[in-house]
């Protein structure tokens, strides 16, 4: 495997909160999949879930060398847990063409977080010609 790129972020956890208590509802679905909703709000911490959540879809963003582009919407990252709980990412639209023309055939990620901050690392990677 080929590494394409690496992205990392780092939110506090009190910006996700109030932005929460700003915009409600809006705010929510405009950033998060119903999944990414349902799975955060039923966690005893769901603010620091939440903001997880938008510290991969930043740090995925990052690794694709994009950031948040023109057409981008952010539900387009979906941040999934398998079933031992360890996340993977999912993506479509416009984040998935930017990915098919890098050649990325994987998209690992890390998060982490505590009561003040949420932090991601992302690692997009290309299977190589001599792993075929």
């Amino acid at each position: 495997m080929q590494v394409v790129g690496i992205g990392t972020d780092i939110v506090e956890c009190l910006r996700i909160r109030r932005m929460i208590e700003k915009h409600g509802e809006l705010f929510l679905t405009r950033v998060f999949t119903d999944r990414e909703i349902s799975y955060c709000q039923s966690r005893k911490r769901a603010t620091e879930h939440l903001a997880g959540r938008w510290a991969a879809k930043q740090a995925v963003l990052k690794c694709l060398g994009t950031g948040a582009q023109k057409g981008f919407c952010w539900t387009e990252i979906e941040v999934q847990n398998d079933t031992a709980g360890s996340p993977r990412i999912s993506i479509r639209g416009t984040t998935k063409e930017v990915a098919q023309r890098l050649k990325v055939t994987e998209i690992i990620i890390s998060v982490a977080q505590s009561r003040s901050y949420a932090t991601a690392f992302a690692l997009a990677l290309r299977r190589g010609l001599e792993d075929e």
